[in-house]
């Protein structure tokens, strides 16, 4: 379907705004009228702009306070459409968006209603131009968008339609199945918008929260579902008011908006049993490998090898090593600053089958050069920069990536130890969260779980996890809201078959290895849970829900990343984000200890 954007959606100014909307693929855009008023550019000009990008103008929007009113008003509301139509000619826009009155001035009457539009649809017939009104959810008298359809219908005039907006539909908590009831033709647009489920005033809402499909709680694609039903042929053109958005880079908002489009309309078609317009996603089976950056002398080897891992293997022509603990596999890389996830090996099934589902929603794959015989991994950036590989590391039809480590057995990693890779958390940017969400939901078919706010010394620590249906793979991702720019960025949390017994080795050989926490948190979990007293002895902590435990313990930081510790006990889903305020109160105590012995510790 055609796919349209309204400028509001994006930062700059017009003609970047254009600029970025195209290049992102878009085929038509819709003209906020204040991105209009305050751009040096005549309606000529951006027309001519638009035309040369490959862009149509779809709408103007808004045209507020019309329908209903007496007599002394409605004729300043039809010099002020006359000035609008002229405009629009000049823009070579043929639809003008009217919203439903918030005005004083407005009267309860849906005859009146239906006879004002009526004339401003043959006022705007004169200048080919037709018009799309819409029910506000704050509206006046008309908030709803079957009233809107009822005024329109009594109308009666082939220059009126309506217009659907996904918000102003479901923000109420209207039905959408009465969308069907409208005849495709009377749908003179469709406007997409998701948003978080937030208790506020709806207004707010619409103004400050609206982010693009699948970021949010709106079912989108069943709503779309009912609009291609009625006959629908028009574009699917997102209006999206977002405060972060407004501040972000526009090309990759624009690049953002246009893969949720991408992936909306592949979930309706799904809905209606057609033929979905992208290949379908490949779930991952767990991680293939994390590879740290690190410097060429760095003690991160030191830390692994305290954790239980084996250096067992060096790249035949890179400066990495392979450090393994039954099927945990870490891999650093001596090209960084400082140590930082640079990369994410994921297992996929079907590796070729994984590129092609990213490069259809917009995240094609990176440059990378390749040895002759060096094993082909093909790798996509995610949103904050790591780079996802596709991997299948035991198959019987094919060589592994790790044939490409020259072997270094260093002895065996000691029992009741690390299994695998539960889960990574990465901290994204502050603009890229909402993007971060999209991208791991539609590109590896990830399934998101509630966002968390969960505070910090210095602020609040966003938190969303993605993962995969059976739990195989786990993400989380972490923003920070306010303050705290200097807590670690990202962490690997590695499962244990028996903790204890992992706590108990590292206290002996290591003390100074695992983060500190403070008795007062033992203290009250003895209060909350009957939990053994050697939880407090060996620094571990605690969370249940309703399908089992969950135990874990933390290291201290090397450069931007740290180790979590994980048991989870009959069948426990969670990630202990009950014990993250404790964590992160005792990493900034951490920190500052650390500053302060390295401030009156001589130079050498």
């Amino acid at each position: 379907m055609r796919k349209s954007i309204a400028t509001v959606s994006v930062s700059g100014t017009l003609a970047e705004k254009l600029t970025a909307i195209s290049a992102a693929g878009f085929d038509g855009v819709e003209i906020f009228e204040n991105d209009l008023l305050v751009s040096p550019l005549s309606p000529e000009e951006v027309r001519a702009r638009a035309r040369d990008l490959g862009l149509g103008i779809d709408l103007y929007q808004p045209f507020r306070d019309f329908e209903a009113v007496p007599g002394d008003v409605l004729a300043g509301n039809l010099r002020r459409a006359e000035r609008k139509f002229e405009v629009m000619e000049r823009l070579g826009a043929t639809l003008l968006l009217v919203c439903s009155s918030v005005s004083p001035d407005a009267i309860d009457d849906d005859e009146l209603a239906a006879e004002q539009l009526r004339l401003l649809a043959e006022r705007a017939a004169g200048h080919g131009i037709r018009i799309a009104y819409e029910a506000l959810a704050w509206g006046r008298h008309v908030n709803e968008y079957l009233h809107a359809w009822r005024i329109v219908r009594m109308a009666d005039h082939p220059n009126l339609g309506t217009c659907l907006d996904s918000f102003h539909i479901l923000s109420r908590g209207s039905d959408p199945i009465g969308i069907e009831a409208i005849p495709g033709e009377k749908v003179f647009f469709l406007q997409l918008a998701d948003a978080p489920l937030l208790a506020m005033d709806v207004l707010q809402w619409s103004r400050h929260y609206r982010c693009f499909p699948g970021q949010g709680t709106f079912d989108l694609a069943g709503l779309v579902t009912h609009v291609l039903e009625t006959g629908y042929t028009g574009p699917l053109s997102l209006e999206v008011f977002n405060d972060g958005f407004r501040q972000a880079d526009a090309g990759r908002t624009s690049l953002d908006a246009m893969r949720s489009l991408i992936a909306l309309e592949e979930a309706a078609a799904r809905r209606r049993g057609t033929t979905p317009p992208i290949p379908p996603p490949v779930i991952p089976s767990g991680f293939a490998f994390a590879e740290l950056s690190v410097p060429a002398a760095d003690p991160t080897a030191e830390l692994l090898a305290a954790l239980g891992f084996v250096r067992t293997g060096t790249h035949t022509g890179k400066p990495v090593e392979l450090w393994e603990q039954g099927q945990a596999r870490i891999l650093l890389n001596a090209t960084g600053d400082e140590p930082a996830l640079a990369a994410l090996g994921l297992e996929s099934p079907d590796p070729a089958g994984s590129v092609k589902r990213a490069e259809s929603l917009l995240s094609p794959v990176l440059p990378r050069h390749r040895a002759p015989r060096e094993a082909r991994l093909d790798a996509i950036a995610a949103p904050d920069g790591t780079e996802l590989f596709f991997c299948r590391t035991e198959h019987p039809d094919h060589s592994s990536w790790t044939d490409d480590f020259r072997p270094r057995p260093e002895g065996a990693p000691p029992a009741g130890g690390i299994t695998h890779i539960d889960h990574v958390a990465l901290t994204q940017p502050r603009h890229h969260f909402d993007e971060a969400a999209l991208f791991y939901r539609g590109v590896l078919g990830l399934r998101p779980q509630e966002s968390l706010e969960v505070p910090d010394p210095y602020g609040l620590l966003r938190s969303k996890a993605m993962s995969s249906e059976d739990g195989a793979l786990r993400m989380v991702l972490n923003i920070n809201q306010v303050g705290a720019q200097h807590i670690p960025w990202q962490h690997i949390a590695l499962a244990c078959d028996d903790i204890v017994t992992t706590a108990r080795r590292l206290r002996a050989a290591h003390p100074g290895l695992l983060l500190p926490v403070p008795a007062n948190y033992y203290d009250d979990l003895a209060a909350r849970y009957d939990v053994p007293p050697e939880l407090r002895e060996l620094g571990l902590l605690y969370d249940r829900d309703e399908h089992g435990e969950f135990l874990h313990l933390y290291t201290i930081t090397a450069g931007r990343v740290f180790f979590e510790i994980v048991q989870r006990a009959g069948g426990y889903q969670g990630y202990g984000a009950a014990n993250a305020p404790v964590r992160l109160a005792a990493q900034h105590a951490w920190g500052a200890q650390r500053s302060s012995r390295m401030a009156v510790t001589p130079s050498a």
